[in-house]
């Protein structure tokens, strides 16, 4: 068979990556009644040593969504992902070598679903409490406060925050949530009365296990129930 230079030359350009536009996502994940930030050691370059956010580069022929549902995958291994793009950043000096802007996404994940590892241009990767992130490289910490901010607001209007949730957990654990991703405590009898008056959750036949206290009764949040109550004009308000 007669190689197509052509056809492979087009390949290479196809899957070769643009020199100016990069992926930069914050994963957040919740764990032990904390909410976290997966960040990642580079192995290399200018900032070899340091920590930042997981990211890479886009290949020309490549949406920028599916560059980041890749990305992810490779970390992560699954692509099942609840992934949401935030805005650009493109402060002329925030990459010292030359100009490049970055694409900023954000992404909710079951810790437990994941078996996280460093990529070949990373020498760790590790999950920080959001009180606890360290300087990161170039204008992350910027990334991560506006990814945080949008979170918030985002959590506030649609139930996304149960993408960072096992699939039956208590109500303690759903308020842990709340309260650490906006920031504040909260009452928790009117956090049950008002949770359970939206009827978006199941009650299960289940309770804790393997626990020193007095195990709790365990829900799941169902969708099809969220969209069915969103068809008659329900309006998730927390």
């Amino acid at each position: 068979m007669v190689e197509n230079v052509e056809d492979k030359t087009a390949l290479k350009n196809e899957n070769s990556p643009m020199n100016a536009i990069t992926i930069d996502c914050v994963i957040f994940g919740f764990d032990k009644g904390s909410l976290e930030v997966l960040l990642i050691q580079h192995a290399e370059g200018i900032s070899k040593g340091k920590w930042g956010l997981p990211g890479g580069w886009i290949y020309k022929k490549e949406s920028t969504d599916n560059a980041a549902h890749r990305l992810l995958n490779e970390l992560t291994g699954l692509d099942n992902i609840y992934l949401e793009q935030l805005k650009a950043f493109g402060d002329p000096d925030r990459f010292p070598l030359r100009r490049v802007i970055t694409i900023g996404y954000y992404a909710l994940v079951k810790r437990e679903d994941y078996n996280i590892k460093a990529g070949f241009t990373a020498s760790d990767a590790q999950w920080y409490k959001i009180n606890n992130i360290p300087d990161l490289i170039y204008d992350h910490n910027e990334i991560l406060d506006y990814s945080l901010k949008h979170l918030r607001s985002r959590v506030r209007q649609t139930p996304i925050g149960f993408n960072l949730l096992p699939e039956k957990f208590t109500l303690l654990q759903l308020m842990q949530l709340y309260e650490e991703i906006l920031g504040i405590e909260m009452d928790k009898p009117n956090f049950r009365r008002k949770i359970l008056h939206m009827k978006l959750l199941v009650a299960l036949n289940e309770k804790q296990q393997d626990v020193s206290h007095r195990a709790a009764q365990l829900y799941k949040f169902d969708p099809e129930i969220y969209e069915k109550l969103t068809e008659k004009g329900f309006n998730f308000e927390f």
